[in-house]
């Protein structure tokens, strides 16, 4: 017997087994998605993808970073705070595709095993949007909006966590007037802090 699903590889692989537990999600959210679900829709079978990806958690991690990263490099659109309101909305519009249930889902389950907690924040540390943030902090600095500052692991990350603590306690989307008075009101002034606090 010959199945032509029995011969994918790698790559080829993974992201169907992505793309199911992502179409997993969408349908049934996080807390009724299982691997059993999953590897039937990919047309593989558990011990497979377990091999990848040793939770639930870890697969949704890895589903949910195939359909949200930030590649694009940071425009510079003539001010920081135009520059930040960019990218605070290209990560709400990417968490708009992920359903506040499942964030919640994920975050609850990192909190009850260590080894998600881990993944979760290597994914957080290496994501492309410290590289992002550090553009738009050098633009403002060229610009002579900052002083020039070091950025905490934390500071680089404060948006993935002001933004996922919105559509946890308020749902997504996220208004223009959310996202324009987490900029205004809390990070343009994080930032402006840092550089006083480094000029001195």
């Amino acid at each position: 017997m010959t199945d032509t699903r029995t011969r994918r590889r790698g790559t080829e692989l993974e992201h169907a087994i992505l793309d199911a537990a992502w179409a997993e999600l969408s349908e049934v959210g996080y807390p009724s998605l299982t691997i059993e679900a999953v590897a039937k829709r990919a047309g593989t079978s558990k011990p497979v993808i377990y091999r990848r990806w040793p939770s639930r958690a870890a697969l949704v991690i890895a589903a949910w970073a195939r359909r949200q990263p930030i590649h694009e490099a940071a425009p510079d659109q003539g001010s920081l705070r135009a520059d930040l309101l960019w990218l605070f909305t290209r990560i709400a519009t990417r968490m708009d595709a992920m359903m506040s249930q499942t964030i919640a889902g994920v975050m609850a389950e990192a909190f009850k095993h260590p080894e998600v907690q881990d993944l979760l924040r290597d994914r957080l540390d290496s994501a492309p949007l410290a590289r992002t943030l550090g553009t738009i902090v050098e633009n403002a600095v060229a610009r002579g909006e900052l002083r020039p500052a070091a950025l905490p692991r934390r500071v680089l990350r404060l948006p993935l966590d002001l933004l996922r603590s919105e559509a946890i306690l308020c749902g997504t989307p996220l208004s223009e007037e959310t996202l324009a008075a987490l900029v205004d009101d809390v990070y343009i002034p994080l930032l402006k802090g840092l550089a006083a606090d480094h000029g001195h």
